[in-house]
């Protein structure tokens, strides 16, 4: 096991997230003992000023910038303004505040959300700057690419260590499962396990069904961030997903089958599904630090509604 994070100050933005309490889990499985989370209530990074006094509190050797304001396509869609500016302000001040503040090392969590929307599939590394993000994402995308542009300038002109990886779409125990802000696989399962005990004959779902993701469980992006901050020390961002695509009609339908839903499926093709394909490239991850998937997609999907249907 690495030493790497033995007696670090370690601090986690976004720590109260689903993602940030499995790599707090982690860390601490790792030896590291002190390991500060950004609680919303008590620091607002958006604001300067917080985002200073988290930083005279915490005095973090290594940071993982977790935190975001993130939600679906049709939130994203209702607020590209507060999606673009929140986040954007919460990357630069972060970073910009680390630099200042004699940070080892900046871990950011940004999104495949940021690749152009004509990228070629699997989405590479290379492409990230190739044209503008998919419409529906693209203040979100924006916001996180930036991170790319200002880690670079930062370690050209300081020698400032700020690292980048692009996350597909997360899911897990814990997810946001808010219908107004989840993500697909969080809002299925919410809809099939309400449909069930409220015994109804049909759940409808967005698009028509053929638009294909690549999703990654919150264990694995877990362990690829943690790789990542042991042994990548580059600004070129870096993906991290499963590297396989799924039909969303095939995702609809295993988790009716798990979940026990007897009803329908109606597909509403009138709502916006984002784009038609989406799958990603990780043979960089691969290569620069070990990274693989461990975990299938049936048993994810398994692990989440073993959660879901208990909490």
């Amino acid at each position: 096991m690495s030493n790497f994070f033995k007696n670090k100050r370690v601090t986690i933005t976004g720590g109260q997230g689903f993602l940030g309490q499995v790599i707090k889990k982690k860390l601490e499985i790792k030896g590291c003992k002190k390991i500060s989370i950004v609680k919303h209530g008590k620091y607002d990074l958006v604001k300067m000023n917080d985002v200073k006094r988290m930083y005279r509190h915490q005095k973090p050797d290594i940071v993982f910038h977790l935190a975001a304001t993130v939600g679906g396509i049709g939130i994203n869609k209702k607020n590209p303004g507060k999606f673009f500016y929140e986040n954007a302000m919460m990357n630069l001040q972060v970073i910009h505040q680390g630099y200042l503040n004699d940070v080892k090392k900046i871990i950011s969590a940004g999104s495949v959300s940021s690749y152009p929307a004509n990228t070629p599939l699997p989405f590479n590394e290379k492409n990230l700057w190739k044209g503008f993000p998919e419409d529906g994402a693209s203040s979100y995308g924006i916001a996180k690419r930036i991170i790319h542009t200002q880690s670079s300038g930062y370690k050209e002109q300081y020698n400032f260590n700020s690292v980048l990886v692009l996350l597909t779409n997360l899911y897990g125990p814990n997810d946001n499962f808010n219908p107004k802000s989840s993500h697909v696989i969080a809002s299925l399962i919410k809809k099939f396990h309400e449909a069930k005990i409220k015994k109804k004959k049909k759940v409808i779902v967005w698009g028509s069904g053929n638009a294909t993701r690549d999703f990654i469980f919150v264990e694995d992006a877990a362990d690829g961030i943690i790789l990542a901050a042991e042994k990548y020390n580059h600004t070129d961002p870096v993906n991290l997903a499963s590297g396989k695509e799924i039909k969303i009609r095939e995702l609809a339908f295993i988790i009716k089958e798990n979940i026990g839903f007897k009803g329908k499926i109606v597909w509403d093709s009138k709502m916006p599904t984002g784009p038609k394909r989406r799958v990603v490239d990780i043979s960089k991850a691969k290569k620069e630090f070990g990274f693989n998937v461990k975990t299938s997609m049936l048993e994810g999907i398994k692990k989440t509604l073993k959660w879901y249907t208990k909490k």
